[in-house]
């Protein structure tokens, strides 16, 4: 299949081509890869991944309604990695794809990646990063070994905190809408001053 790009209605650049031959897909040894520092699966074991970075670029709980709806969830716990610093174990094998602006299951970015059986969420897939979901990573067996390496992948903030459905006082950065564009807001919600910002 050759290259092209497509203009829909809403003005978004379509990518159709072949997204197996690019990260996070690609089918590579894992001697090109180079080391990996966690190994994640779905919950029925059929997707399988690796990850060559040890720490996520960033972490965030996003509580934007369309992240509540397609979680089940009150707000979705995400970590950003690089496309390339991701190894799926049979490339896009068993994985579905869903276009929520589109409405569609055609592979294009923006797209939620999920277990074509189980139907577990494995990442939100943008078009340089994906926003992997930590709950999916072997962090141990044992319960003190997780939450010490459960650090890594901690929240640097909460964004479209305003959709919230409920509260949460954990001190962590929240805005209303995306960060660093958004208003920012305390933990009840309410709107920080500019003094308040950078105390």
């Amino acid at each position: 299949m050759g290259h092209a790009n497509t203009n829909d209605s809403l003005g978004h650049n379509s990518e159709v081509e072949d997204y197996t031959r690019r990260p996070p897909y690609l089918l590579q040894p894992l001697q090109e890869f180079g080391e990996v520092k966690w190994h994640a699966q779905c919950q029925c074991g059929q997707v399988k991944y690796a990850l060559r970075r040890e720490r996520p670029l960033n972490a965030k709980f996003c509580h934007c309604r369309q992240c509540q709806v397609l979680h089940g969830a009150p707000f979705q716990w995400a970590a950003i990695y690089p496309k390339e610093d991701i190894r799926f174990e049979k490339g896009a094998e068993g994985l579905s794809f869903y276009a929520a602006g589109e409405k569609n299951n055609k592979y294009q970015t923006p797209t939620k990646v999920s277990c074509s059986f189980c139907r577990t969420p494995i990442m939100d897939e943008g078009r340089n990063v994906c926003l992997l979901f930590p709950q999916l990573i072997d962090l141990s067996d044992s319960p003190d070994e997780q939450r010490q390496r459960v650090q890594t992948f901690l929240p640097t903030c909460h964004i479209f905190y305003e959709n919230r459905l409920r509260d949460i006082h954990d001190g962590i950065t929240k805005w209303s809408g995306m960060d660093e564009q958004s208003q920012r807001l305390d933990d009840d919600g309410q709107p920080q001053s500019c003094d308040d910002s950078f105390a």
